[in-house]
């Protein structure tokens, strides 16, 4: 018998609005852009209303339903579908729950700093969204495909959105890169799968096991893996640092809510449900990708060390802390799956936590590299307070979840009989030790000094000591973001359970 949601509507259909919902605000968004209260309560509004219909779909999942809906066929048998299913059940409760502090910290982020054309920010905002729920709900490649293309389409203004020469060119990098990469290599693999498996819809288990030549299997799994441009993998990776001439909201869009979770998120999702683990770990198919993986956790902490400005040390950071992802699935073990996954949800909240407090600091002093940074954190303590929850969570200092990360990749390698993979990973911890401390040892204990600097937004001298306020939004969000660190150590259990279907005993 098929449930039905609180709201009285059945799961499916609750699937389909999940998908809708942020592309229906997005339109209110646009006819409210005269009036910024009644555009940013729509903004709000919208993003509580689909995590809550995400809720709904939790509860379906967990009450035994499994819905899944088609809405018509683009050719006979492939059709545009959705289902409901645990790996995306967890992508979209990260991207719906974290869009609300995103909206919030907006608000604050783009009034503080006074940035133009902030209609088309937010309804950008809501198509993005909307294309992460498709992408999370997707019952198959096909659909999985177009609203992957639609993300990369509709956060392109949104990188390019303060229109100066640097931000055309980051944006043109962006986009160049994704659709290359997507359609160059991610759609002929979709099609090549489709040749030999006859299907393109997800199952447990896989689909390719006995219908593709073993000998090419690695071919396939390059495809796919480089193909997912937004994963991030060395070294399809330079879009993400480019990317960061947007907005911090925009970079807490791409780094944590949205982008480089949707490109993670397929990385697994095609793993499980496409090639399948025990087909992969029969075949060590995927053990010269689980090498690339490593290797571009290590390049990418090294060069997160030489990086002066704030966003760009981030900006590497993440793409050393996706590879994670990529890693444990490429291990092809139940523990490799469970680590992507918890990865997932512990990198999307300390890393966001990060890039908003970044941003504060830039409004509040329009400061954005690191060496002009000593003793800020004397001056905006709740701010680099937030920054050192999320730079330990990274690291994976206990209480904090990120650590339950690195044990299960360190007992994947050892399920996998891939030991020499642990120094990889030994070696990644001290350099995001390396990156991220001294951002706080400097904003804590370096010399601010007590010269007078012209005010940016008043164009004006006023002593730094009366001026380093940030808009309270642009606060409260990272303080809020920084608890749910300490939170997420609580949800290792619950998501382990989601996803015991997928990976078995581990």
């Amino acid at each position: 018998m098929t449930l039905l949601t609180p709201l009285g509507i059945d799961f499916g259909t609750a699937m389909l609005i999940a998908v809708l919902l942020p592309m229906a605000g997005a339109v209110l968004l646009v006819l409210a852009g005269r009036w910024p209260n009644l555009r940013e309560a729509v903004t709000l509004t919208t993003a509580v209303a689909l995590f809550i219909t995400v809720l709904h779909l939790l509860g379906g999942y967990l009450a035994g339903e499994a819905p899944r809906l088609v809405l018509f066929d683009v050719v006979p048998g492939i059709p545009i579908a959705f289902k409901l299913e645990p790996l995306g059940v967890i992508f979209s409760l990260v991207a719906s729950g974290l869009w609300i502090v995103t909206s919030l910290y907006a608000i604050g982020y783009m009034r503080g700093n006074k940035e133009e054309n902030q209609t088309r920010f937010y309804a950008c905002f809501a198509i993005a969204l909307g294309a992460a729920m498709g992408i999370a709900l997707a019952d198959n490649l096909l659909t999985l495909f177009i609203f992957y293309e639609v993300l990369t389409l509709s956060t392109y203004p949104l990188v390019a959105h303060k229109e100066t020469p640097a931000a055309r060119r980051g944006a043109r990098i962006y986009l160049g890169i994704l659709l290359a990469t997507s359609i160059g290599l991610l759609l002929p693999a979709i099609i090549w799968t489709y040749a030999v498996a006859g299907t393109g819809d997800f199952q447990v288990g896989g689909i390719l096991e006995g219908k593709i030549d073993e000998a090419l299997l690695p071919i396939l799994l390059g495809l796919y893996m480089f193909g997912i441009g937004k994963a991030a993998l060395v070294p399809i990776h330079p879009w993400l640092p480019h990317a960061m001439v947007a907005p911090t909201p925009v970079s807490a869009l791409l780094h944590a809510v949205a982008v480089v979770k949707a490109g993670v998120f397929t990385v697994l999702k095609v793993t499980v449900y496409v090639f399948g683990t025990d087909f992969l770990s029969s075949t060590d198919a995927s053990v010269w990708l689980m090498w690339v993986a490593a290797f571009s956790i290590v390049f990418a902490g090294i060069i997160a060390m030489t990086k002066d400005n704030l966003k760009a040390r981030l900006a590497y950071s993440t793409v050393s802390q996706l590879s994670y992802v990529t890693l444990g699935a490429m291990l092809a073990s139940g523990y490799g799956v469970t680590a992507g996954a918890l990865q997932i949800m512990m990198h999307a909240t300390a890393k966001i936590t990060l890039f908003m407090c970044a941003g504060a600091i830039y409004v509040a002093t329009q400061k954005t590299e690191l060496s002009q940074m000593d003793g800020l954190g004397r001056k905006m303590p709740w701010v680099y307070g937030a920054f050192t929850v999320g730079a330990l969570a990274i690291i994976g200092i206990p209480p904090l979840g990120g650590d339950w990360v690195k044990l299960y990749l360190v007992m994947a390698a050892t399920d996998s009989g891939e030991k020499y993979i642990i120094y990889p990973l030994i070696l990644a911890s001290l350099l995001s030790i390396g990156y991220l401390l001294p951002v706080v040892a400097r904003g804590f204990f370096g010399n601010l000094g007590d010269r007078a600097e012209p005010a940016s937004q008043f164009n004006e001298a006023v002593p730094v000591e009366e001026r380093i306020r940030a808009p309270r939004l642009t606060v409260i969000a990272p303080v809020i973001t920084a608890a749910l660190c300490f939170l997420t150590l609580f949800l290792v259990g619950p998501l382990k359970e989601l996803i015991a279907p997928l990976v078995g005993a581990h």
